[in-house]
């Protein structure tokens, strides 16, 4: 008899895996990412991308089992999910495991609340499992990996995620579950090609996959059979898509260790890697009072993930997606207005200012010599000003991650931020009720409750 191999060991832990197995925390930090998911989500229906996404997805299918976020429309579950998964990632908004490089609820959430819907009388307390064991899945992915990113990982990854969150909500057996996971890497996408050139096909990649995932819970639930070693066989997930990789932490973890409890913040819109530049810029002007234009140089340094994801160069009429990963964008804009936003990537007149990339021009990114491919920190920053003084910031651990983790205040102040920027703003009663039933959602009977308060009128 030969030993289980990835997939199995994977959905075992799924299909076994209990509400009462989760700690206080992982249930506390479930709550918040959920309703952190969905304000993020709702601001992404109205996102560069998110009309056209949902224009083609209005002619993949009529019905109306599931809510499409921030927006009146209705749709399949299928299409439901690929539209929200979309949304929640298009905008670099939504949290991460930064251990494993990876935003695992845009594709895990967007599948889970579009099966849960469809299927009806799903509880509080199964969404927030099932939330729990897939990022779970999708974020061991990312932490058995010991190199850089070769394909997107929310994507590829994720989708394994989506997969053990509705095989859970489905009630299907382990057998069944390490089916679907071999279906999934039949429909697995994710090139990082669409990072390079900054282009929107990135967060669709992430709702096709969230699509697939529940699709491959479907195929699995009607008796479809899969590889047995989708995972980890030699042309399986881990080998094809993340090439070296180390398993023990896997093995180790699973069970003890509920990645769910090690979700961060994104604070701003922006590649994580981003942030620490952001915060840099903020602390010192509280600091020592100085405008963009006082700025002679600014040198951000940090591990070789900031420079590969987020130091490409300034250019006069970015699209949205580039400014996103655009650190001197995003810093030139920081240093502009005190923050950055959503509404900084909207309109030719924000994107094109010829005063943000002056100031762009006179920042740059560089290594500084760690060896950790996956490794967001430490950052340091050094601002050069034209009067001569010369000013330095530094972390080792960056703003949001679970050692610096966002007040409840700071929390909902995005929540309710993001609400503003559905097709038409949130209500404040679907708002507040929303925050209202995610704090209390291990008591929910349906989620189907939620669903209707994400949906404009």
């Amino acid at each position: 008899m030969t030993d289980p191999s990835l997939s199995e060991r994977f959905a075992t832990h799924v299909a076994h895996a209990r509400y009462e197995d989760l700690p206080a925390e992982a249930v506390a930090k479930a709550k918040i990412f959920i309703l952190d998911t969905f304000g993020v989500g709702i601001a992404g229906a109205t996102a560069a991308g998110a009309a056209e996404v949902g224009q083609a997805a209005a002619l993949w299918g009529a019905g109306e089992e599931a809510t499409v976020w921030g927006r009146a429309q209705r749709a399949p579950a299928g299409i439901a999910a690929l539209v929200n998964g979309f949304q929640v990632h298009c905008q670099e908004f939504d949290c991460l495991v930064e251990a494993a490089v990876l935003h695992p609820m845009a594709a895990v959430l967007s599948a889970a609340m579009a099966f849960a819907e469809r299927r009806g009388g799903v509880s509080g307390r199964e969404l927030i499992l099932a939330a729990a064991v897939g990022v779970d899945v999708a974020c061991y992915l990312g932490i058995a990996s010991n190199q850089a990113l070769r394909f997107f990982r929310p994507a590829t990854a994720g989708g394994f995620g989506a997969a053990a969150a509705t095989g859970k909500l489905a009630g299907l057996d382990a057998a069944r579950i390490a089916h679907a996971f071999g279906l999934q890497l039949a429909q697995m996408s994710g090139t990082m090609q669409a990072h390079v050139e900054a282009s929107p096909v990135l967060p669709l990649q992430v709702g096709m996959n969230a699509r697939a995932g529940l699709q491959s819970t479907d195929l699995a639930a009607a008796g479809l059979a899969a590889p047995r070693f989708s995972l980890d066989g030699p042309f399986g997930y881990l080998p094809l898509v993340e090439g070296i990789y180390d398993l023990k932490p896997v093995y180790g973890g699973l069970g003890n260790r509920w990645l769910i409890a090690e979700l961060a913040h994104k604070p701003f819109p922006a590649g994580r890697a981003t942030h620490g530049a952001v915060e840099a810029v903020l602390t010192l002007q509280a600091e020592h009072g100085f405008a963009a234009g006082d700025v002679e140089e600014m040198v951000v340094a940090g591990p070789p993930v900031l420079k590969r994801l987020c130091g490409r160069p300034d250019i006069p009429n970015p699209t949205p997606a580039y400014a996103r990963l655009c650190l001197a964008y995003v810093v030139a804009k920081v240093l502009q207005h005190g923050r950055i936003g959503v509404e900084h990537y909207r309109g030719e007149a924000e994107l094109t200012d010829p005063a943000t990339h002056a100031i762009a021009a006179r920042i740059r990114t560089v290594e500084d010599g760690t060896t950790n491919q996956s490794a967001l920190s430490p950052q340091s920053v050094r601002i050069r000003l034209r009067n001569g003084a010369d000013l330095h910031w530094a972390c080792e651990t960056m703003l949001a991650s679970p050692a610096r983790p966002l007040t409840r205040e700071q929390h909902l102040a995005k929540f309710r931020r993001c609400c503003e920027f559905g097709e038409q703003p949130l209500s404040e009663p679907a708002r507040e009720g929303l925050i209202e039933a995610v704090d209390a959602l291990e008591e929910l009977e349906d989620v189907r409750a939620l669903a209707e308060m994400l949906r404009i009128p």
